[in-house]
């Protein structure tokens, strides 16, 4: 695996934007079909919010595989959707997405302990009645630590879904070396993210201003968001390149990458 200087994380910003504006409609689409079936699944009683979270690497690889294609020059179809829902990949990324479930679990059990029970009656209270909660500053930053850890694992295990699929990795070892490549490449990340999170808050920041808090505004920040996670999807892509190489079969996946480089 390749190390790279911090400003790397702003070329693959840069680098999912290109991808993204090739074939907008069809990442879109995508994005939108992804979000409607995980809101099926979690709309199951009892067990669809977990069966949802297992199947994340599923959603995600639907992603990677359509930046592939664009990146090899490739119309993106619908059936790439399936590309994480066949088998015998969808076994092997469940048990990915069952480490994303057991993290999960953890860091809720914990955020129970440390956010207070007042900070969520408050906030139910809120949502019903419209008061302004009243709540203490200690609870929003473990709340935020909490998104923040949440964040975290997704980007430390990104690179787990096509290692196992387009190198044939176990899933465990999948774990491992996304871990362990996200880790070395902290600060590119780090970069990526704050480029991210930056340029998302400054264009937000210009619509407010420019349209107030206005019905209009709210929608064009909604998509705005849609947007977003797609530039983070395609630059997961691009890092992903960037570190392991392109897989060589742009279709069948069926590509080896060394990882000595």
């Amino acid at each position: 695996m390749n190390t790279l200087p911090a400003m790397t994380g702003w070329t693959w910003l840069k680098g999912g934007a290109r991808l993204f504006r090739q074939q907008p409609a069809a990442l879109t689409t995508l994005l939108f079909a992804n979000i409607l079936f995980s809101i099926l699944i979690s709309s199951v009683p009892l067990l669809g919010a977990m069966i949802a979270v297992v199947l994340i690497p599923s959603f995600s690889m639907a992603f990677m595989q359509a930046c592939l294609m664009i990146d090899s020059g490739q119309r993106v179809t619908p059936a790439v959707a399936l590309t994480g829902f066949r088998k015998p990949l969808l076994p092997q990324l469940c048990k990915i997405g069952v480490i994303y479930l057991g993290v999960s679990l953890v860091l809720t059990v914990i955020a129970r302990f440390v956010i207070s029970e007042q900070f969520w009656e408050q906030v139910a209270a809120q949502s019903q009645t419209g008061t302004p909660a009243q709540v203490q500053g200690s609870d929003i930053l473990a709340l935020f630590v909490f998104i923040a850890l949440n964040v975290l694992t997704l980007i430390a295990l990104c690179f787990a879904p096509p290692l196992t699929h387009w190198q044939k990795m176990p899933p465990f070892k999948a774990v491992f070396y996304s871990f362990f490549a996200v880790v070395r490449s902290a600060r590119v990340f780090l970069v990526l993210l704050l480029a991210w999170f930056g340029l998302f808050f400054a264009i937000c920041f210009v619509l407010t201003m420019l349209l107030g808090g206005s019905s209009i505004a709210r929608v064009a920040i909604m998509w705005l968001i849609f947007l977003f996670v797609l530039l983070l999807q395609c630059s997961m892509y691009v890092g992903y390149r960037e570190i392991f190489g392109k897989p060589q079969d742009a279709v069948a996946s069926e590509g080896k990458v060394n990882l000595d480089k």
